[in-house]
């Protein structure tokens, strides 16, 4: 039976690395492979071919087809099959050798996949068509636990004080101010707030410079099933939009844990020609100090209200929880 989950878009990675050669992805504990047709579209399918079911992926790309390593069978765009070498120059192609065509898209900056029949677009990101914006996106990560944990992270502003006192957390500022839901807009879910950290070292990268210590304004919100928003406000007026997502790859089994695939996507309003990729060394050494965090928490977070124990700062990932299961608990029977 397949799952709602099967009809959401998922960033499966970046549209720099889909080149000459065909990309292997999984999601959602299913393997597929991606690559550029003639004209640059994107051709996604699973990652086996209709003959003898080898792995496309260790193919070759030729002429903006993809021949399958085992017997030489190429297939082009939405996955028809157009050549069987075996059988010469000419001959009939089987009907059921062409391969099932799957959604695939690119925004910005990231191919997203969606395995089944799409009931949404991909989350919206307005600043990507705002040119007072410049863009910076990282690469495809790896990381070995669920994205319902990633999610529920990326939602707490609590954790700051602690898992990032490395990088901006400031141990004195333990209490999270009480903040309603609201519809940020027309995609993200979420709630506004203001926090105070620290600006030292390499984090004065990130805010053009300024005190040791200073208040920074946000946003955080949510888009089902595994993106997050966060916008930030500066005091001398830089603004950065930074989007999360994770995609499920594998789920976890009895001797290993779950893989998920994460990158994230920086938008900011001031010159970044210099100081961009210190920018992104910076959120990326954010980034570390959640996986490791993560990587230690087994499973998939519990969806179940009272399952857990939550309390006013965790009213974001409270809703994020209750809509996702929502979602799920709609599958067809």
């Amino acid at each position: 039976m397949n799952s709602p989950l099967d009809n959401c878009w998922y960033a499966v990675a970046t549209v720099d690395s889909v080149g000459e050669k065909p990309v292997p992805i999984e999601l959602r504990d299913t393997s597929y492979v991606i690559w550029r047709t003639p004209d640059q579209q994107l051709t996604a399918v699973a990652d086996r071919c209709s003959h003898r079911e080898a792995q496309l992926s260790l193919g070759t790309i030729e002429d903006g087809c993809l021949r399958c390593p085992y017997h030489g069978w190429t297939f082009a765009d939405e996955g028809r099959c157009v050549e069987v070498p075996s059988s010469g120059v000419g001959a009939a192609i089987p009907p059921g050798a062409h391969l099932k065509s799957l959604s695939v898209e690119e925004h910005h900056g990231l191919v997203w996949l969606c395995p089944g029949a799409p009931t949404s677009p991909v989350p919206f990101i307005d600043v990507d068509e705002d040119a007072s914006f410049t863009r910076l996106n990282t690469d495809m990560q790896t990381w070995n636990c669920a994205a319902t944990r990633m999610i529920d992270n990326m939602l707490d502003v609590a954790h700051f004080p602690y898992t990032h006192a490395g990088t901006f957390g400031r141990e004195q500022e333990r209490e999270v101010p009480k903040f309603s839901l609201t519809q940020l807009d027309d995609t993200f879910h979420g709630y506004e707030y203001s926090v105070v950290i620290n600006n030292e070292g390499e984090a004065k990268t990130m805010s053009g410079d300024g005190d040791d210590v200073i208040g920074l304004d946000m946003s955080t919100g949510f888009a089902l099933p595994f993106s997050v928003r966060s916008t930030m406000s500066y005091e001398n007026g830089i603004e950065q939009v930074l989007f999360m997502t994770a995609a499920p790859m594998r789920s976890a089994t009895a001797t290993s844990p779950a893989r998920s695939a994460f990158t994230f996507v920086l938008w900011r309003n001031d010159d970044v020609s210099e100081t961009g990729q210190g920018i992104v060394d910076f959120e990326l050494e954010v980034a570390k100090e959640d996986q490791r965090t993560l990587e230690n928490l087994r499973g998939e977070l519990p969806l179940e209200h009272g399952v857990l124990v939550d309390v006013a700062s965790d009213k974001a990932s409270l809703e994020w929880r209750r809509r996702l299961k929502a979602l799920v608990d709609n599958a067809d029977t």
